[in-house]
């Protein structure tokens, strides 16, 4: 207890040079533990940027492929399923409800979504939330569309609106439905998901927009008005996939081996939650990279705790002359220094700590009204725990070095010490 008094009173002493010294290793432990917190949550969020659904189904290809385009949407699928297996599969005795979706055309940028209003009765993300309107209703006639939250923010849409969309999914289309507008009578509340950034039409709109075109090219001298369009057949004849939600959940696997078998035509059936870990799994390096980083800015801010105990070590000859003087033992003079470098890495360590849940709750109103996310207290877990620990063990060994020159010296210094 002598020990530890006079190892706070020397760092008090030296308050202002080891001030900065504290931050820099605060600094580097709120960085440790925000990455990681971001982390589990970004994997949480991936995990469950859909949920309740038991099989998405689509064109035969990979689980991931199927996944990336269907619910994330990005790239796009290899074929077409026909409204017939739809329809055959949907009706299935165990299948509860099914989402169809139509891909392959966008606004500005983000993608098109062509689907009924079932996607607003079942689809779930997150901890099984339904999916709510910030205005506006779900879509109810064949030129109407509901804008995710980002789609509305970023390009200034409100009720009312006008929008038109572009032939293909390239962010940059020459090639405009601009015959065929349609209303916006809905926008989504922010998800945090790729929810946000899509257009969502009707599977008749889809229709309505491309029958006067044949194999994607418009027919040269053909056109149908959107009022003409309205009196047509528009029962979509071909849909990119659907997703399945079951009476049952256990019979999930037997609904998918049945679907992968079906013999209409060649078809993929896959568990989301599978599919996700997969392609979590698969973007696992990007997670090993960043502990790395933030590895080497732990090792960094240690490094300057170093740094600082061993620019004092000339100045602190005479001190520790006059602690031999008054019977300290040269190890007492070694434990001090490493004192020294545990007590700042414990204070740093609950300095970021403190830093980290100050910052989340700071920033909890501006991710969920920016982002739809909600940012979970931040609680240390055992994982967390072991990291502090070992910023203590990597400052007690950093601290081994300055200990010990000081040690070696205090057996040469006398009261007078050599300058």
């Amino acid at each position: 207890m002598i020990l530890l008094n006079l190892t706070l009173r020397s760092l008090w002493n030296r308050r202002a040079s080891l001030l900065l010294t504290l931050f820099s290793i605060a600094i580097s432990v709120s960085l440790l533990l925000g990455v990681e917190y971001i982390r589990k949550e970004a994997k949480s969020s991936f995990l469950s940027t859909i949920s309740g659904t038991d099989l998405v189904v689509g064109a035969r290809s990979g689980p991931v492929q199927l996944l990336l385009y269907s619910v994330f949407r990005i790239g796009n699928a290899t074929n077409n399923i026909s409204w017939q297996s739809y329809q055959d599969i949907a009706s299935k005795p165990l299948v509860d409800w099914t989402i169809p979706i139509s891909l392959g055309d966008s606004h500005k940028g983000y993608r098109v979504l062509g689907t009924n209003q079932d996607y607003f009765r079942h689809y779930r993300y997150g901890d099984k939330h339904l999916l709510a309107f910030a205005a506006g209703k779900p879509f109810e006639g064949v030129f109407d569309t509901v804008l995710g939250a980002e789609v509305a923010s970023k390009l200034g849409y409100k009720l009312n609106d006008k929008i038109v969309v572009a032939h293909g999914a390239a962010s940059t289309s020459f090639t405009l439905h601009d015959d065929k507008p349609f209303h916006v009578v809905g926008i989504l509340k922010p998800t945090g998901t790729p929810i946000d950034r899509t257009v969502h039409v009707t599977l008749e709109g889809i229709e309505a927009i491309h029958i006067d075109w044949v194999n994607g090219t418009k027919v040269p001298g053909y056109h149908i008005s959107a009022d003409e369009a309205l009196h047509k057949n528009l029962q979509p004849k071909l849909i990119t996939a659907f997703m399945v939600g079951l009476k049952n959940r256990a019979a999930a696997f037997r609904v998918q081996r049945e679907i992968n078998d079906y013999k209409r035509e060649p078809l993929l059936a896959t568990v989301p939650g599978v599919a996700l870990a997969e392609l979590w799994q698969a973007l696992g390096m990007f997670e090993t990279v960043l502990r790395i980083i933030t590895g080497f800015v732990v090792v960094a801010g240690l490094l300057g705790m170093l740094t600082t105990l061993l620019s004092t070590l000339n100045e602190r000859r005479r001190e520790m002359a006059i602690l031999r003087a008054v019977g300290a033992h040269p190890y007492h003079v070694f434990l001090l220094f490493v004192l020294e470098g545990g007590v700042l890495a414990v204070l740093g360590c609950l300095l970021g700590a403190g830093l980290v849940y100050v910052g989340l709750f700071a920033a909890r109103p501006w991710v969920v009204a920016e982002y739809g996310f909600y940012l979970r207290t931040w609680i240390p877990d055992l994982n967390d725990g072991l990291m502090l620990a070992v910023v203590a063990v990597l400052a007690l060994l950093f601290s081994l070095i300055p200990g010990a020159i000081a040690y070696r010296r205090s057996l040469q210094d006398g009261l007078t010490v050599r300058v």
